[in-house]
């Protein structure tokens, strides 16, 4: 738009944005809207105008000479000083979600900026949080997902790929501060998008609708909560009162960058990656518009976005091909109601369905195709839509009601599901799991499983003089459709069951007490049938109050108090966790060192609890029907394609761990438990430096004080009822209820409700901690943050930061990294005491060191650069084998489950928590080339190189020692192929935007 055309806009809105002067007060969430502050002479008129969506407000700037607007939208705006009736200066800001913009005004004579203001010292927030806006995204070589963007804050470490894997596509989730990959909540345009189940999927808009994304790592105030780690707030773009849009291309093909890999074992103890064939090759396709449907009344934004997606993956026995090829799209509206009222839809679906076919491997890690063993969809995503109301009651009285409903789709139809799990333990070769059989998958989830939330959010805020108090309270509502079952599930002659085929070495005894006595080996067959699920109800819900109260022109004070409640029902729709009113208080304080604003020293204290995922109501509380039997093994297998081998006679009885019904809620989980809380301290400093740098330092403390978890010490729990007195029976009966694995807060006494004399009458017990041998769970997280940042100023930007970082305590959290579990709250940790011998140190998320670097660079006119590189330490490497300690007589029933492993001399020997090193290091360089002809203009192609050094680093390992840490044929330290640095990738985009 040239010249006159502006001003010509300009001035045509300049009665809507008179009209909108209240209006603008309201769109505000507690992630979509950012804030204009500064300092300007006591009395004057501070005005802010954003024509493109029919804005316009204005203050007085206060007699100590500071003047603030909270709640603005995101958007660019021309702040104007006004004094004695006239313009005397002006700015151009821009304003992203979460973030404040600092607008300085001094001199009487007018100054008029062009371009837009950089970022600089928010000294509207206690603590600042890290937000990268739709252009700086463009700016950088990074893919564009949640996950990706996330990794480029300092403190930000990507979690273990085997949590919240399909079938064939590995993880990608991130660790925060510390915390588990399972304990962050995602937001979209104010509503949660996190998924209930395991805290390790979410809803995701397209990439090209992202307008910004928040991460707040830390000292966030008492309006959120339900985190441990961070909170990720995308904001989508929107329609404005000129019409823009644009179509975009993206291509990736195997055929550019590195091959793929697989891992090959060198002698007794390292591993080589190998090349093979395979690789993604995908087709991304978008189309938006925006503007206005009524000029300054009415706004639509709208996207449509395709794919054509394949994996190819090459095996030793098996190799698959994953397509997809499902839309996705963006709605959002507009309506400013009249000068006081705005109504927002946001209506977004991320559906997909992975269909991966699978064929056998005539030759190992080749093309060749063998047996065309059928193809599996797997589901996930689904349709989200947001309501949000937004008053001015007055002009210091706001408020917001958000409703909405997402859903979220797991459903699968996996190939072969008629076959049973067929499994040759150790027997053929020695330290190695051969796979028999027609099975593709080992559990299957239930094909109609899927989370629909419901949500209802009101929020409120009153200016009164120095103070801003904000007050609100949220609903949240969960049905889970959810279940898992053995592959087989479909096949009457089998059911839902495992084989496996394995040896029983003398003197050597099963789960249900046989002993080999025979004085030889005996092979056998371990029978399992296991089915779980059924329809469930998890309910949250809180209420928060804050005040933040500019003490002085140079001190902002805060204070808030957040008080939440968590409900999880069983199958039959009976509460069987109930925690109400727990208190997290939240404090804060922000001074502007020398008042002159550019120095900041800030700090935060604070409290924050996570909810009890809905994972434990299936797990703990659905429908179950599990049982193991033992035979001798017959000496064949059948012809088929089954291959299910002959069952010989049975050695010993029958174990039921799970009869099929549902449990009495009363029964499995302790009626005194309490959520999982961590507490935190932070502290830091920001300084504005010549040139528009910004430096900082910034101190994070964060310890765990509880943990959630299933104990399954019925030795211990049976012992202590012993010796307290109790009958046989009931010893038993209490032995039984722990046993079954009982939900409690590991470390502590444990009260549980016991059917003593099986007459069904329940007594409570408390059955105190040192009977049940359990430590109290730790973790602590230091970091000492360095970030050092140019913003972009039309020719170049930088963004840096270096982190020292301890992560340690016997506990993640919420999953388990070592072994890619990511059963929330329900995790192989606490279930016995030789289990947790040795667990203390260096933790699965733990990375001493961290620097992060990224920035763009415009070469001229048209050319720009872009570079990210990432130094990050390695991982701490463990050994898990089977327990050899005198805790108890069940750990060693785990297999691969303790810290005790073998030594070179063939000895146990006990190697306790990441005293075995560490993985290499991680190092990674991407680069950018972006080409914007001045003869096409809105024309862009831009070529990402991402790991241009094609870096293959392993970032996780087999930790099972198998047959043993030093021998030749166990697969210990062999490299996880999803955890390896992920190929030299080459994306080329072409981008037209009108």
């Amino acid at each position: 738009m040239n010249a006159k055309a502006r001003a010509r806009r300009w001035g045509r809105s300049a009665v809507a944005v008179a009209a909108g002067l209240c209006l603008a007060s309201l769109v505000y969430a507690q992630q979509t809207a950012g804030s204009i502050s500064g300092r300007a002479t006591a009395g004057d008129t501070v005005v802010i105008e954003s024509p493109s969506i029919g804005i316009k407000r204005q203050t007085t700037v206060e007699s100590d000479g500071t003047f603030s607007l909270p709640q603005v939208p995101p958007g660019t705006y021309r702040v104007t000083v006004m004094r004695g009736g006239a313009a005397a200066e002006t700015r151009d800001v821009v304003v992203v979600a979460g973030s404040g913009a600092t607008v300085n005004f001094g001199g009487a004579q007018v100054v008029t900026v062009t371009g837009t203001a950089v970022r600089t010292i928010d000294f509207g927030n206690v603590n600042p949080s890290f937000t990268v806006s739709e252009a700086e995204l463009e700016r950088i070589p990074v893919a564009r997902d949640v996950t990706s963007v996330a990794l480029l804050a300092p403190t930000a470490t990507l979690g273990d790929s085997r949590l919240g894997t399909t079938t064939t596509r590995s993880g990608n989730i991130p660790s925060l501060g510390g915390a588990s990959p399972a304990e962050n909540t995602y937001y979209v345009n104010g509503f949660n998008v996190t998924n209930i189940v395991n805290g390790v999927a979410f809803n995701q808009v397209p990439p090209d609708a992202v307008a910004s994304e928040e991460v707040k790592i830390g000292g966030f105030g008492a309006e959120w909560g339900r985190s441990l780690g961070g909170v990720l707030s995308v904001v989508t773009k929107r329609g404005t009162n000129e019409w823009h849009g644009g179509v975009s291309l993206t291509r990736q093909d195997e055929d550019w960058g590195g091959s793929s890999v697989y891992a090959q074992k060198v002698g007794n103890a390292d591993w080589a990656l190998v090349s093979r064939p395979g690789g993604v090759t995908s087709t991304t396709a978008a189309a938006w518009l925006g503007g206005p449907i009524v000029q300054d009344k009415l706004y639509v934004f709208g996207l449509v976005q395709g794919i054509d997606y394949r994996e190819r993956i090459f095996g030793a026995t098996t190799q698959t091909e994953t397509r997809n090829r499902q839309p996705r799209y963006l709605f959002k509206f507009d309506w400013n109601l009249n000068e006081r009222n705005l109504l927002e839809l946001t209506l977004f679906n991320d559906k997909t369905m992975d269909r991966i076919t699978t064929w056998t491997s005539p030759t190992a890690y080749e093309t060749a195709k063998g047996t065309n063993l059928g193809t599996s969809l797997i589901k996930s995503g689904g349709e989200n839509t947001i309501l949000q109301w937004s008053s001015a009651v007055t002009d210091n009285f706001l408020f917001k009601v958000l409703g909405g409903r997402g859903v979220y789709d797991r459903g699968s139809n996996i190939a072969g599901s008629d076959c049973p799990i067929v499994q040759d333990v150790g027997v053929t070769t020695p330290g190695r799991t051969l796979a028999l059989g027609c099975s593709t998958a080992t559990t299957i989830s239930v094909p109609d499983a899927k989370d629909t939330r419901d949500a209802l959010r009101f929020d409120a805020e009153y200016t009164l003089g120095k103070h801003t108090l904000r007050a609100g309270l949220d609903y949240e509502k969960y049905k889970v459709v959810d279940g898992t079952v053995y592959s087989g599930v479909s096949n009457p002659a089998f059911g839902p069951s495992l084989y496996q085929i394995r040896l029983l070495n003398p003197g050597q005894q099963l789960a249900n007490g046989y002993v080999n006595t025979t004085g030889s080996p005996i092979t056998y067959v371990r029978f399992r049938h296991f089915e779980n699920g059924g329809q469930f109800k998890t309910i949250n819900s809180a209420w928060y109050l804050e005040d933040s109260f500019q003490v002085t022109k140079d001190l902002l004070l805060y204070a808030g108090i957040r008080n939440e409640s968590f409900e999880n029902r069983n199958a039959s729709g009976t509460p069987f966790i109930k925690v109400d009113n727990t208190w997290a208080p939240r404090l804060g304080a922000a001074w502007d060192v020398g008042g002159k604003q550019d120095m900041k020293l800030f700090g935060t204290l604070g409290r924050y609890y996570i909810p009890v995922y809905a994972n434990t109501n299936v797990r703990l509380a659905g429908r179950e029907l599990d049982y193991q039997e033992f035979y001798q093994y017959g000496g064949s297998l059948s012809g088929d394609r089954f291959q299910v081998p002959v069952l010989g006679p049975q050695l010993g009885g029958r174990v039921t761990s799970s009869d099929g019904s549902t449990p009495d809620p009363r029964s499995v989980v302790d009626p005194k438990i309490k959520p999982m809380y961590q507490d935190e301290f932070t502290l830091g400093i920001e300084k504005a430096l010549v040139g528009g740098w910004k430096g900082g330092i910034k101190y994070i403390h964060r310890d765990l004080k509880s943990a959630m978890d299933d104990i399954c010490n019925d030795e211990g729990a049976g012992a202590w009822a012993t010796a307290a007195g109790y009958s046989a029976t009931q010893a038993d009966a209490i032995a039984a209820a722990i046993g079954h694995c009982f939900l409690y807060n590991p470390g502590g006494d444990l009260t549980a409700n016991v059917d003593l004399d099986g007459t069904g009458a329940l007594t409570q017990i408390t059955i105190p901690a040192s009977a049940l041998a359990m430590p109290k769970p730790k973790r602590t997280y230091d970091a000492l943050q360095f970030t050092l940042e140019r913003p972009w100023d039309k020719k170049w930007m930088l963004r840096t930061s270096y982190v020292l970082a301890y992560s340690k305590g016997n506990t993640e959290g919420y999953v388990k990294s070592d072994i890619g579990q990511d059963d929330a709250g329900i995790s192989q940790d606490f279930d016995y005491p030789g289990l947790m011998e040795g667990s203390e140190g260096y933790l699965p998320n733990d990375r001493r060191h961290t620097i992060k670097v990224f920035g763009a660079y415009a070469v001229t006119d048209e050319w720009r650069v872009g570079a990210n590189f990432l130094w990050q330490s390695g991982r701490p490497k463990n050994c898990f084998g089977v327990y050899a300690g005198t805790l108890d007589g069940v750990s060693q029933f785990y297999g691969d489950a303790s810290f005790w492993c073998m030594d070179a001399a063939g000895t146990a020997t006990l190697y306790p928590r990441g005293t075995l090193g560490r993985l290499p290091s991680v190092t990674q360089l991407d680069l950018q080339a972006s080409y914007s002809p001045n003869w096409a203009k809105g024309l862009s192609v831009t070529v990402n190189v991402l790991n241009v050094f094609n870096k293959r680093t392993v970032r996780g390992i087999e930790e099972g020692e198998s047959s043993g840490m030093f021998d030749a044929n166990s697969i210990y330290g062999r490299p996880i192929l999803t955890s390896l640095q992920r190929p030299r990738t080459v994306m080329l985009n072409v981008k037209y935007e009108f």
